[in-house]
C-alpha cells in the first residue's frame, strides 16, 4: 500500500545518525529514528530519555553508500519522527523512509531547513554537475547548534508531553555546543596562517574550513568513490611541495594507500585518523559523542599543522545522555 508522504510545514526538518546503538530507556514509547551518529547523538541530547532515539546507519558505515537492510526498514515503520540529514546524504533511507513510514509519522531533513541553495558547496567529491551539494554541514557547530534547534522544534511540536524536558535540555545542550564553536575558533586561529589548508580522503570539511578560516586544497576521494587519477595525485603532491603543507588527513574509518604514499612522496605528515560521522571512542564512552569528534578533529589538526589546541581543553565530550 503507497502511503503518503506528511509534510509538517512550519518545521520540515531532516536528521543524519550513523550508530545502531540503544539509547537511554526513554519514558514513552514514542519512537524517533536518524541516520548519521553526529545527528543521532545531537537528538539524544536534546531528547533526553523523554523519547527513544534509534539510529539506523551503523556507525563505520560510509553513510553516502549505505543500503537499508530489513532491520532499517523495521524501525522505520514503527517510528513516529524520522529525521534524515537531506542534501541527498541519506537517498536510499529517504526512499524507503517515504513507501514505508506509519500512518502519522512525520519525515524531517535537516539540512534545507539550515542553509540555502545559494550557500551550498560543491568540490572534488560533490561537484556541481552532478547536483548533489557537500552535504557534511555538521562539521561546522554553527550548523550544528541549528541542527539542535530544529529537533527540539521537531520534537517538541510531534511529542509535546516533553516540552520542558527538551527545552531544557536544548538550552543547556546549545550552550555547550557555544562553548565548542568558540574553542574550536580560538585553537584554528594558532596555526600559522600558511599552515591553514587541509588535504583530506573525503571532503568533509568544508562548510567546517569556510567557517573556521581554513582553506581545502583537495580530497582523495572522487565523488564516484574511485582512486584519484595519476594526474590529480601529480598535482595535489606538486601543490603540497609548493605550498609546504605540514600534514594532511585520512579517516579512520577508510585507510587510503594513495594519501600515505602522498605523505612519503612529499614528506608531509600523514595522519589517518580524522572522522566526520564515525564518533571517537567505544560506545557509552566519554569521548563517543558528536562534542568528542570535533575535539578530536580539531585537536588533531591543529597539532599536525603546528598550533595550540589547548582552548579545547576542558570542553566537555560526554553525551548528556549518558
Amino acid at each position: 500500500m503507497k502511503k503518503a508522504l506528511i509534510v509538517v510545514a512550519s518545521l520540515a526538518i531532516a536528521l543524519t545518525a550513523c550508530s545502531t546503538s540503544a539509547g537511554p530507556k526513554a519514558t514513552s514509547a514514542f519512537e524517533v529514528v536518524t541516520t548519521v551518529s553526529p545527528i543521532t547523538d545531537i537528538a539524544r541530547n536534546v531528547a533526553g530519555n523523554v523519547v527513544h532515539i534509534d539510529g539506523l546507519i551503523p556507525e563505520g558505515v560510509d553513510s553516502h553508500t549505505f543500503e537499508p537492510t530489513p532491520n532499517t526498514a523495521r524501525l522505520i515503520m514503527k517510528a513516529d519522527v524520522i529525521i534524515l540529514n537531506g542534501l541527498h546524504l541519506e537517498d536510499p533511507t529517504l526512499r524507503l523512509a517515504e513507501a514505508n513510514h506509519k500512518k502519522g509519522a512525520v519525515i524531517c531533513q535537516l539540512g534545507p531547513h539550515v542553509i540555502t541553495a545559494s550557500q551550498y558547496l560543491y568540490d572534488f567529491s560533490f561537484p556541481k554537475s552532478d547536483g548533489k551539494p557537500n552535504p557534511h554541514l555538521w562539521m561546522d557547530v554553527a550548523n550544528a547548534i541549528r541542527y539542535a534547534e530544529l529537533i527540539r522544534d521537531q520534537l517538541i511540536a510531534a511529542y509535546p508531553a516533553g516540552d520542558a524536558q527538551f527545552r531544557a535540555n536544548a538550552t543547556n545542550y546549545i550552550a555547550l555546543l557555544n562553548r565548542l564553536n568558540t574553542a574550536v575558533q580560538t585553537a584554528i586561529d594558532t596555526i600559522p596562517p600558511k599552515n591553514r589548508v587541509l588535504l583530506t580522503y573525503h571532503d568533509s570539511f568544508a562548510y567546517f574550513a569556510k567557517h573556521y578560516g581554513m582553506k581545502v586544497i583537495g580530497a582523495i576521494q572522487p565523488s564516484d568513490f574511485a582512486e584519484p587519477s595519476a594526474q590529480e595525485v601529480a598535482a595535489l603532491e606538486k601543490q603540497i611541495k609548493d605550498e609546504h603543507v605540514p600534514a594532511i588527513f585520512g579517516s579512520e574509518v577508510f585507510p587510503s594507500t594513495v594519501l600515505a604514499q602522498i605523505g612519503r612522496d612529499t614528506g608531509a605528515k600523514y595522519e589517518a585518523t580524522l572522522r566526520d560521522d564515525d564518533l571517537p571512542g567505544n560506545v557509552g564512552g566519554p569521548d563517543h559523542s558528536y562534542v568528542g569528534l570535533m575535539v578530536y578533529d580539531v585537536r588533531t589538526m591543529v597539532n599536525d599543522l603546528g598550533g595550540n589546541p589547548s582552548a579545547l581543553d576542558g570542553i566537555p565530550t560526554h553525551s548528556a545522555y549518558d
